[in-house]
């Protein structure tokens, strides 16, 4: 295609949706007050915007805490005025979720890219994979009213419990579900005791849990 061809063809969508999916992998946030987002995310932006950290009652700009004696976690930040901030993550695929006023998810701490500044979050440990991470897996729990985008390295699958599922593919689940940790001896047998396949999230009951064809490294 000729320049000013490719130009009109990958412009931004004329929308004023809070938030839009320019593509699969870059969210457009049209913002009008204050987001959250993820520190680091931000690949562009325009209008008066202004970014500064997050601060949490544990304890800097930590934003997600995995824990008070490690302060390990991903960094959030506030985009505040008016503009749109453009965001991306690694080339990860970014869902987007509309919670209502009764409605919650749970997502892991590297899958968060933002969210509206109505969402109420909360910061929370699930159980703890051994020897692998002491410190136990970082969730965030985000509560509506209000959209948030969360990321998946590819097309993320959506399943039912009772289901177990590799920890380091599980993206986020509905709060209805109360995951529980547990090892399996045969995959321990199988993988080698390296392995974080050995170690299951356990969901018996529940809403969805959503997966990704990837294993993820935690953040520590």
């Amino acid at each position: 295609m000729d320049v000013d061809e490719f130009v009109e063809t990958n412009a931004p969508k004329d929308d004023q949706d809070s938030f839009q999916l320019e593509n699969g992998k870059l969210l457009d946030v049209n913002v009008d007050g204050t987001v959250l987002a993820k520190a680091g995310s931000m690949v562009a932006f325009d209008g008066d915007l202004s970014f500064a950290g997050k601060s949490n009652a544990e304890g800097g700009l930590t934003g997600y805490i995995k824990s008070k004696a490690t302060s390990e976690g991903t960094p959030v930040m506030e985009v505040s005025g008016q503009g749109s901030v453009y965001l991306a993550d690694q080339g990860k695929e970014i869902q987007l979720l509309s919670l209502d006023a009764d409605e919650s998810i749970s997502v892991n701490g590297n899958d968060v890219l933002a969210f509206e500044e109505q969402v109420d979050y909360e910061i929370g440990t699930i159980g703890s994979l051994g020897g692998a991470s002491a410190a136990g897996l970082t969730n965030v729990f985000l509560s509506g009213p209000g959209t948030v985008a969360i990321t998946t390295h590819g097309e993320p699958l959506v399943l039912k419990p009772p289901v177990r599922t590799d920890p380091n593919a599980t993206v986020a689940w509905s709060a209805d579900c109360s995951p529980s940790i547990e090892r399996n001896r045969s995959l321990s047998d199988l993988v080698g005791q390296s392995s974080d396949e050995r170690y299951q999230m356990a969901f018996d009951e529940g809403g969805f849990v959503v997966v990704q064809p990837f294993e993820e490294i935690q953040q520590v």
